[in-house]
């Protein structure tokens, strides 16, 4: 087994979601679960042993899981929600990481940082500063995680909710990314892509890569590269600006 996959049930209120940089188009809650389902159970395929964190069904939003945590080593740093009415999804959350035996801390007050602004690329960690993190909660991760030998990297966003909306990184070290969403010169190695959608990539361990169905020319581009796409439908989590990233939290070697 690579680790373990946390994940979340969908909320029955998942069409509530918030929405900020798209339309609001009507969400399928049953197929959302029915994809959601489908989506652990690739990670499962994949090697990665699945563990739900307690149901939020009054959290429209909870099923984005990433937001909530940001693991490093055996450090989880529950975050503090841009989004107020998303704060209540971080206990379950909480109680969850620690019976898995890690330390945890927090962002506080007037910190705001979401998961999804936080990209780990080896001992460097980029974070997104957007509409859901701000300096303050950048300068408190870049305190917590200083004794882990990390360097965190502030990164202006343009109009995308969140860092890894807009670029991700390979397990080549290169990245993936949308230039006029994020400035492509702070990263060290990119490949550009025309697919929204297809900066979005979650390494599962080995050459494979989780990839939406939405991104097939990008899926094309990473099976030329060596890598083996594991391609999910997550079409009605897109309606609400969700992507592969930020429906799980990978913990390695747990």
């Amino acid at each position: 087994m690579n680790g373990t996959g946390l994940v979340r049930q969908p909320s029955s209120r998942l069409a509530e979601g918030i929405v900020t940089h798209i339309s609001r188009t009507s969400v399928d809650v049953a197929l959302a679960r029915s994809q959601h389902e489908a989506y652990a159970d690739a990670l499962a395929a994949s090697g990665w042993m699945i563990r739900q964190a307690p149901a939020a069904d009054d959290c429209p939003d909870s099923v984005f899981i990433e937001d909530t945590v940001v693991v490093c080593e055996d450090l989880a740093v529950l975050t503090r929600p841009g989004a107020p009415v998303r704060r209540a999804e971080v206990d379950g959350v909480a109680q969850t990481v620690r019976s898995l035996g890690l330390r945890t801390a927090r962002i506080e007050e007037p910190g705001v940082l979401d998961g999804g602004d936080v990209l780990q690329a080896g001992h460097t960690v980029y974070v997104g500063r957007g509409g859901r993190t701000n300096g303050e909660g950048i300068r408190q991760l870049r305190s917590l995680l200083a004794s882990l030998g990390r360097t965190v990297t502030g990164v202006p966003l343009g109009s995308v909710l969140h860092l890894k909306s807009a670029v991700t990184a390979l397990p080549d070290g290169t990245f993936l990314l949308l230039p006029e969403l994020v400035p492509a010169e702070l990263f060290p190695a990119v490949r550009p892509v025309a697919e929204e959608s297809g900066c979005h990539v979650v390494p599962l361990g080995g050459d494979r890569v989780l990839i939406a169905a939405s991104a097939p020319r990008t899926a094309g581009l990473l099976e030329d590269l060596g890598f083996t796409p594991v391609v999910v439908d997550i079409s009605e989590f897109e309606k609400l600006e969700g992507c592969v990233t930020c429906l799980s939290v990978l913990l390695p070697g747990r």
